[in-house]
């Protein structure tokens, strides 16, 4: 089986993607991450950009990283200036890495437009940097800039680049899709066409995402004769993004065959994704192959039916594979089986009679504007009434808001909760930024002293939706809340015509599911 080395540039690359900022800590936790994980190289950043790229590799170097080599970035020296005083260069060796990426111009067009020096005098510049830094004891990949555009316009030029980096050197010959306008046929046909003229230096491949094309470019580079692959978590990356490695290695591995990580490493990738996705404060991608949250989430009733005889019949792979796990969708459209495929996912016996109840009751409610797809806890409760064995905590007397707008344009919103406990009565006030967050504050005010796991819940989103926006401000709305505590992640739904009613709905039902699993 032959090994494919992953090289990650999401701490540079994956930086530029718009609404993406990291900082020094968060770069090193990412860092911790991807080691753990097993990636063979961290591109840490660019060197010479700021003050916090460089303080980055003064401080990764202190985690006794244990998988992967650390990788400074950069480019080759200006046309006007030697390599020894090159700011680039030298930042590059500041950074005291094992590693280092070069990226250096292949399209002619670039070189006179851009750089503004002769094709000859870049070959030169591509060579004396790769001189340099390997005099100075460090690995160098090159990284051969606009690769495929360069070669289709001018290819004995970008193959000359290619030759002068690997004869001054060069251990990998990154070729990279720029500008991500790259076809997978094209990428086969030129990649293959540059190993077999550059053998046996190793060959890597790094795409941009332009065409939608990123994942498909890698794989197709990899059946060419690749053999070091780029890309970022999650497929950050500046415009449209670069080539996901949350797809790219399970496919190398499940669909290849190639040996990338072991299978107990990408058993984690649904895991760094979320951590990714989490630090880097954006919304997960829900369909995205492998590691999404639907990926494995099934709604139609046939489908279900068949993947409760075979689970092969409507997945690719098994989602524990990728750390994954398998989700059946409750809605108006389900049938049967998908209620059947719960309660057995539940620990619950198989029993038609129930399942038809509580599909009826879903429908009937999903027809008032209920949606139970991300709110599984509250589709838990619903079958724990309807077999009886829903158990309240908590029975409710009254609650009400009051928002004050003062004359300092403040608001300060209140919120009074009375509610019976067994035989005792509470009746607590609660203050917040708005209705729904004082009423949050109210009602665990008031069930913490009874239940004091109620202290390690949170609210982790928030989300109201018109269900019949024609009935204008006396319509309906939906609202989804996800919660949290140390263990879990749950979804709620309440709808009303009162948005505070409909709110205070899914509260309850996250306070009650959080209650009914500490009890079991």
């Amino acid at each position: 089986m032959e090994k494919i080395g992953l090289y990650d540039t999401t701490l540079r690359d994956g930086m530029q993607a718009e609404g993406v900022s990291f900082s020094l800590a968060d770069k090193l936790s990412i860092a911790r991450c991807l080691d753990e994980l097993g990636v063979d190289y961290i591109e840490g950043g660019y060197a010479a950009s700021n003050p916090k790229e460089m303080q980055f590799f003064t401080e990764v170097a202190k985690l006794g990283l244990k998988n992967s080599k650390i990788a400074a970035f950069g480019n080759t020296r200006r046309a006007d200036t030697k390599v020894c005083d090159d700011t680039s260069l030298n930042a590059m060796l500041a950074c005291r890495t094992e590693a280092a990426a070069l990226v250096g111009k292949s399209w002619d067009m670039h070189v006179t437009a851009v750089l503004g020096c002769s094709l000859d005098e870049n070959l030169a510049i591509c060579a004396e940097s790769v001189e340099f830094l390997k005099s100075k004891g460090l690995e160098v990949i090159f990284d051969a800039e606009h690769f495929y555009d360069g070669y289709r316009n001018n290819p004995e030029y970008a193959m000359k680049v290619l030759l002068a980096a690997a004869e001054a050197g060069a251990d990998i010959l990154a070729l990279c899709d720029t500008n991500g306008g790259s076809l997978p046929n094209d990428v086969y046909e030129i990649t293959k066409a540059v190993c077999a003229e550059v053998s046996p230096a190793v060959v890597g491949i790094h795409t941009h995402n332009d065409s939608d094309c990123a994942t498909a470019n890698c794989l197709a580079a990899v059946r060419a004769g690749v053999r070091h692959v780029q890309g970022t978590i999650n497929g950050l990356g500046e415009r449209c993004g670069n080539a996901n490695l949350c797809t790219v290695i399970p496919d190398l591995a499940f669909k290849m065959g190639l040996e990338v990580l072991s299978p107990e490493k990408i058993k984690t990738l649904t895991e760094v994704s979320r951590f990714v996705f989490e630090i880097a404060n954006l919304t997960p991608v829900m369909n995205m192959p492998y590691v999404g949250e639907s990926a494995f989430a099934h709604k139609a009733g046939l489908h279900v039916n068949a993947l409760r005889k075979d689970k092969h019949t409507y997945e690719h792979i098994s989602p524990e594979l990728v750390g994954n796990e398998r989700r059946f969708l409750i809605s108006e459209l389900s049938g049967r089986s998908n209620v059947l495929a719960e309660l057995e996912k539940a620990k619950i016996a198989e029993d038609k009679v129930l399942a038809g109840k509580i599909l009826a009751r879903v429908q009937e409610l999903e027809n008032e504007g209920y949606q139970f797809e991300a709110a599984d806890a509250s589709f838990d409760l619903l079958v724990r009434k309807i077999m009886g064995t829903y158990k309240p905590f908590f029975e409710l007397i009254k609650y009400y808001v009051t928002t004050e707008k003062r004359a300092t344009g403040d608001l300060v919103t209140d919120a009074t909760v009375k509610l019976k406990v067994g035989d005792k009565v509470e009746h607590v006030v609660g203050e917040g930024d708005g209705p729904v967050n004082a009423l949050d504050a109210a009602l665990r005010k008031s069930l913490e002293n009874f239940y004091p796991g109620i202290r390690d819940v949170h609210l982790i989103d928030y989300k109201v939706r018109v269900v019949n926006a024609r009935a204008g401000t006396a319509a309906r709305v939906r609202v989804i809340i996800e919660s949290r505590d140390k263990n879990s992640i749950w979804g709620t739904v309440g709808v009303s015509e009162n948005v505070i009613e409909a709110s205070w709905l899914a509260l309850v039902d996250s306070v009650e599911y959080k209650l009914q699993k500490d009890a079991q």
